[in-house]
């Protein structure tokens, strides 16, 4: 059984083409919205979804892109890993809500003394990782002193209650290392070298 639509579209032409153009731009403006949807999924996968930094996933991917463009252009690099010190006693004394408040500043102030070109990402927990290309480790260093500093005198406050933020840094040339795990690995061992040395 034909319905009347299709019999005067069928003996209307003009109609007929008016309604495939509506069909084709409806059809491009639904391609357009899963473009930006997947878009959106892409960038979520790569970021945390507590803190405005990259999670470890974007993070390491930041990681190998590094690495490879260090390799092949000899561009120097360094990597800082960051655990925060007294960070159990934050969720202790103020609860996890302050804990989460706490990691979000922290994130906060690592993007604002780190350059555009530079990566930030939370590795899990209370760790972060910074990327500084075209560094070298003595400026490495000098970024994670000036960190430390900064993360001292954040005036970090949650329901008017304050609370210290501090970390320990561990700081790591890229060196040629074989792999994004190798090289985190070693960030993270010059990092507890430090914590057990305070």
């Amino acid at each position: 059984m034909t319905d009347a639509a299709e019999i005067h579209s069928a003996s209307d032409p003009h109609a007929e083409i008016a309604r495939l153009r509506a069909e084709l731009e409806a059809l491009r403006a639904q391609t357009l919205d899963l473009a930006r949807r997947a878009e959106a999924a892409e960038a979520a996968a790569d970021h945390d979804v507590l803190t405005p930094v990259l999670n470890r996933r974007g993070f390491v991917a930041a990681l190998q892109r590094a690495m490879a463009y260090c390799t092949r252009y000899k561009v120097p690099a360094v990597l800082l890993y960051l655990d925060l010190d007294g960070f159990k006693g934050v969720n202790d004394s103020l609860g996890h809500a302050a804990g989460d408040a706490a990691l979000v500043r922290v994130a906060e102030l690592l993007l604002e003394n780190v350059r555009a070109t530079d990566a930030v990402g939370r590795l899990g927990g209370d760790e972060f990782g910074l990327l500084l290309l075209n560094a070298g480790i003595d400026e490495g260093r000098e970024k994670a002193a000036g960190l430390k500093a900064a993360l001292a005198q954040a005036d970090f406050r949650y329901d008017g209650q304050a609370a210290a933020l501090g970390g320990s840094f561990g700081v790591r040339a890229f060196t040629g290392q074989a792999d994004v795990e190798t090289w985190l690995a070693e960030a993270d061992a010059a990092m507890w070298v430090r914590k057990r040395g305070r």
